[in-house]
C-alpha cells in the first residue's frame, strides 16, 4: 500500500508541472503567469479541489507529453462563494482542445448547473487539436458543446481571456455573461497562420482580434486591463454581483451609506440649458452607494452607460444615457448594448434603473445599413418581455421613440417619474418649430419674434407637468430626493418576490 501511495502522490506531482518545467518558466520570463498560478489568484487560499488531475490525451503516445490534457478544472471559493471553474494550460500542447480536454470541459458545465454554481474560465489556446480533430470520427465527437449552446442563463459565465485565443476559448467567451481581455491578447474565430494557409490574407493578431477591435466594433468583450492579475480581479468584481445560479437573488452588501441620503450637489452637475453636455456618470456616482459601480462595454456605443451598483445594499443595473457622447442620441451599437443588458439583468432578477437624457437615436443613411429599425425594436421586446422591476427616471430630456426604449409609460416600469428639468415631446422643440412652421417663419416678417413665442409655447407642452398633470407620469421629484426616491420604490417594488424574474429572456442568445 505504501508503495501505490508514493507512486499515486509521484503521478500527481509530475502532473502539475504540466508541459514540463523548462516551458513553465518560458511562461514567467515572458510575463505570464501558469494555469495553476491564475488559479491560485483567483480563489480562496487553500479552497481549490482539482478534478481530472491525472487525465491525459487519449492519442496514443501522448500520454507524456499532455498532463491534464491542456486544461485544469475543479472546484474552489471565491470570497467564500463556491465556484467551478476551468483554466486552460498552454504549456500542454498549446492549450489545444482534444477530446478529454472537452470531456473534463463538459464535465466541469454539467456540475456547475447541477449544483448551481457560477463557472469561470481562465482561457487562452489554440482552438481544436490536429490530428485529434481530423478525419469525419474526429470532427463528428467535436463539434459545438449543446451544453454550452443550451446553457441558457442557468448559471453565470465569466471568462478572461489572458492570451490568444483561437476557437474554444473564442466560442466560451462569446457565450458568457462578461468577458475581460488582457490588452495584448487577441480573440478570434481562427489564428493568423489558419488565415494565411486557408483565404491567402495576412493579418497580425492583434489587428485580428487584439483588444481595440473589440472595443471600438464587435462589442464581445466588457472590460480591458493590461495584467492577468487585474483580468482576474474583474473576475471577482463582476461576481459579486452576481447570484450563484438563476434560483436565487444577487447578495445584498451592507452599506453604511444612508438610503435617504440628500443628494445636494446633484442639481450642480445637470445643466438647465439643454444644449449642455455633462458627465451622466457623476450623477450616478451621486446615487449609488458609496459612490461604486462595475461599468460594462465602456469603449463600445459610447452614448449609453452600462453599469451594476447597489443602492441601499441591493444590487441594481443602470441603463443611462451620456450626453457627453453624440449628446446622448442611440445608434446601432446603443441599442445591442441596451438589449444584452436587460437580458443579462432580467436574467440574473437585478432591478433595472433608467436615466433619461436622449434626444433621440442618431438615424442616418449607414445606420439604416445596420439595420437599425430591428435594432430599436430588439430593445423594445427585450424592455417588454423584462419582468424585474424597472425604475424610470427622466433627468433632462427624452423624446420620441427613445423615450420608450428607455422604459417610458407603458413599457413596463413599475414607476416613471421626472425631475423638473425634464423635456418630453415626440420631437426637440427646435426640430418640431421648423418642420410644422418653417414655411410660414421664412416668409414671416417678423420670423425671430415668432420662433421665441412658438418656442415658449413648445417648452410649455415639453415640459413633465403636462404628463404629471394627466397621471401618464408617476411624479415630478426633486432631484435631491433621488437616491431616496430610488430606494423607497425598489424596497416596495420587491416587497411581495424579492426581485425574482420569469426569466423569460433567458434563452435570448448572448452578444446580437
Amino acid at each position: 500500500m505504501d508503495g501505490m501511495i508514493e507512486e499515486l502522490w509521484e503521478r500527481k506531482e509530475q502532473a502539475k508541472y504540466g508541459g514540463g518545467k523548462e516551458k513553465l518558466e518560458r511562461l514567467h520570463k515572458h510575463g505570464h503567469l501558469t494555469a495553476r498560478e491564475r488559479i491560485e489568484k483567483l480563489v480562496d487560499p487553500d479552497t481549490f479541489l482539482e478534478i481530472g488531475l491525472l487525465a491525459h490525451s487519449d492519442q496514443l503516445g501522448s500520454e507524456e507529453k499532455s498532463a491534464g490534457d491542456g486544461i485544469i478544472t475543479g472546484l474552489g471559493k471565491v470570497e467564500g462563494r463556491p465556484v467551478v471553474l476551468q483554466a486552460a494550460d498552454k504549456t500542454v500542447l498549446a492549450g489545444t482542445e482534444g477530446m478529454v480536454y472537452f470531456r473534463k470541459s463538459k464535465a466541469a458545465h454539467q456540475f456547475a448547473v447541477k449544483r448551481g454554481f457560477p463557472l469561470l474560465n481562465l482561457m487562452e489556446g489554440g482552438g481544436l487539436r490536429m490530428p485529434d480533430g481530423m478525419g469525419s470520427d474526429g470532427i463528428s465527437q467535436m463539434l459545438f458543446p449543446q451544453e454550452l449552446l443550451l446553457h441558457n442563463r442557468k448559471v453565470p459565465l465569466i471568462t478572461a481571456i489572458l492570451g490568444d485565443s483561437f476557437g474554444g476559448p473564442t466560442w466560451t467567451a462569446v457565450t458568457s455573461d462578461f468577458v475581460t481581455q488582457v490588452k495584448g491578447s487577441a480573440m478570434a474565430v481562427a489564428g493568423p497562420r489558419m488565415l494565411e494557409v486557408a483565404t491567402g490574407e495576412k493579418i497580425s493578431n492583434e489587428a485580428l482580434g487584439g483588444w481595440e477591435i473589440h472595443a471600438n466594433y464587435t462589442g464581445q468583450v466588457d472590460r480591458f486591463v493590461t495584467s492577468e492579475e487585474d483580468s482576474i480581479q474583474e473576475m471577482k468584481e463582476y461576481l459579486s454581483y452576481m447570484p450563484l445560479h438563476s434560483s436565487e437573488e444577487p447578495p445584498v452588501k451592507e452599506t453604511k451609506d444612508d438610503p435617504y441620503r440628500r443628494l445636494d450637489e446633484i442639481v450642480n452637475l445637470v445643466p438647465t440649458r439643454r444644449q449642455r453636455a455633462y458627465d451622466m456618470k457623476k450623477v450616478i456616482r451621486q446615487i449609488v452607494d458609496d459612490g461604486n459601480y462595475f461599468e460594462l462595454k465602456s469603449l463600445y456605443g459610447t452614448a449609453l452607460i452600462t453599469v451594476f451598483a447597489r443602492i441601499n445594499g441591493k444590487v441594481v443595473g443602470i441603463i443611462a444615457n451620456q450626453p457627453l457622447k453624440y449628446a446622448g442620441a442611440a445608434g446601432p451599437k446603443e441599442c445591442e448594448k441596451a438589449t444584452e443588458f436587460i437580458c443579462l439583468c432580467d436574467s440574473y432578477h437585478i432591478p433595472l434603473v433608467f436615466l433619461h437624457d436622449i434626444p433621440g437615436f442618431r438615424v442616418s443613411g449607414e445606420a439604416e445599413k445596420l439595420k437599425m429599425p430591428t435594432k430599436i425594436m430588439m430593445w423594445n421586446q427585450a424592455l417588454a418581455q423584462s419582468t424585474v422591476p424597472k425604475i424610470s427616471i427622466v433627468i433632462r430630456k427624452s423624446i420620441g421613440a427613445a423615450y420608450g426604449n428607455m422604459c417610458g409609460p407603458t413599457m413596463g416600469a413599475d414607476f416613471v417619474v421626472a425631475w423638473p428639468t425634464a423635456e418630453i415631446n415626440f420631437t426637440g422643440p427646435e426640430v418640431g418649430i421648423n418642420v410644422v412652421y418653417g414655411r410660414d417663419l421664412q416668409q414671416s416678417q417678423n420670423a425671430k419674434e415668432e420662433r421665441l413665442k412658438l418656442l415658449e409655447s413648445w417648452s410649455f407642452d415639453s415640459s413633465p407637468y403636462k404628463a404629471a398633470g394627466k397621471h401618464l407620469i408617476d411624479d415630478i421629484i426633486d432631484p435631491r430626493d433621488t437616491r431616496k426616491f430610488l430606494s423607497q420604490t425598489l424596497e416596495y417594488a420587491c416587497m411581495k418576490n424579492g426581485s425574482m424574474s420569469e426569466r423569460r429572456l433567458a434563452n435570448w442568445q448572448t452578444g446580437f
